[in-house]
């Protein structure tokens, strides 16, 4: 009889750093938001953090993917923009998006008929992960493709090693964090980018999670000095009304203009198929929106070479091309080696090669 999958992740898990001693053997998660409270035998909303004779057990020791991806895919504009990011995955996730388009990884575990994703699964060390990035010129690691924050250990011990090599580090992240997470990555962690997937905390509670402590982690990870970018995949009839567009642009806008927002393109996948595409105008709309409210840097996505110069990064100062972009694909490269404007010298918020 074949393994269960989850059996079988099981063997790839370590003693968690993540977690907090109650009474009783109980342990109390503190990889994200949910901060389950774990009787011994007891799992977390993920499925993956668990409670191992008054031990948190958590993820570590195997990927579920591996590849070396443009820096603009995940996406980072304004981070090593033109870099290529060493960017792997294990299983599992803290929410449930209906929509979700890397589903088969982050909900393996709540899906029938996932059990044959073991043999996909590729057993490494930190190191080995490190190396390939090194082999393949990678001057990025980025946790990715199911949700970073509930293998945080295991991403820890890949940046560590990650940096003593020169290499940057960055979360491609839903955000649903606590304080505790946060702390612990920021040793390692140089960029975090977040899906603010909406403003309404009903909607929020539909995909699992809450509201709150998204905008709370957003505003402590820029607190921290992280670089952040913050991604809407701007759903129809979801979250594409003028009043919440307004409301997301509002709340980037307090915590800083500078961080960029990427507003990208809905295609129908997973348990959402009915709903239509995002149209090339509803993308400009909001972007446009994300300007009138004087953020500096907002960004059209998943819809190349239809986007037209909000595609592009263009001084916030003197409206001066600095970066052409075609998809993740960048044409031109203008920023100087300090950051700034070559026309009017004006600094150019990121985290510059």
């Amino acid at each position: 009889m074949a393994m269960r999958l989850q059996d079988y992740l099981d063997q790839f898990t370590r003693i968690g750093g993540l977690a907090e001693k109650l009474d009783n053997d109980v342990v109390r998660c503190l990889a994200c938001a949910h901060s389950c409270r774990l009787k011994p035998g007891g799992r977390g909303v993920c499925k993956i953090r668990y409670n191992q004779d008054g031990q948190l057990r958590v993820p570590w020791g195997y990927v579920s993917s591996l590849q070396v991806d443009p820096i603009e895919k995940k996406p980072f504009y304004h981070f090593l923009a033109g870099a290529d990011a060493l960017t792997f995955g294990m299983l599992g996730c803290n929410l449930r998006c209906d929509y979700c388009q890397n589903w088969l990884t982050s909900q393996a575990l709540r899906e029938e008929g996932t059990d044959h994703l073991a043999d996909y699964l590729r057993v490494l060390q930190p190191e080995e992960v490190v190396d390939h990035g090194v082999r393949l010129g990678a001057e990025v690691v980025a946790s990715s493709y199911n949700e970073p924050l509930i293998t945080s250990e295991w991403a820890r011990d890949i940046f560590d090693l990650s940096t003593k090599v020169g290499m940057k580090n960055v979360y491609v992240s839903n955000g649903f964090a606590t304080r505790e997470v946060l702390d612990y990555l920021k040793p390692c962690l140089q960029g975090f980018k977040v899906d603010l997937k909406t403003m309404q905390p009903a909607h929020y509670r539909e995909l699992g999670g809450g509201l709150q402590p998204v905008l709370d982690s957003i505003a402590y990870a820029f607190e921290l000095g992280m670089w952040v970018e913050i991604v809407t995949l701007l759903v129809p009839g979801f979250n594409d009304s003028e009043e919440e567009l307004k409301d997301l642009a509002s709340f980037i806008h307090s915590v800083s203009p500078e961080i960029p927002w990427h507003v990208t393109a809905f295609r129908p996948e997973y348990k959402m198929r009915a709903k239509p595409r995002t149209t090339v105008r509803q993308i400009l709309d909001a972007v446009e929106i994300g300007y009138q409210t004087g953020l500096q840097y907002v960004y059209g996505g998943n819809l190349p070479g239809s986007l037209g110069k909000y595609e592009h990064t263009s001084c916030h100062n003197c409206q001066a091309v600095l970066i052409k972009r075609w998809g993740f694909s960048i044409q031109q490269y203008r920023i100087t080696s300090e950051g700034k404007c070559p026309e009017c010298g004006t600094k150019i918020p990121g985290y510059w090669r």
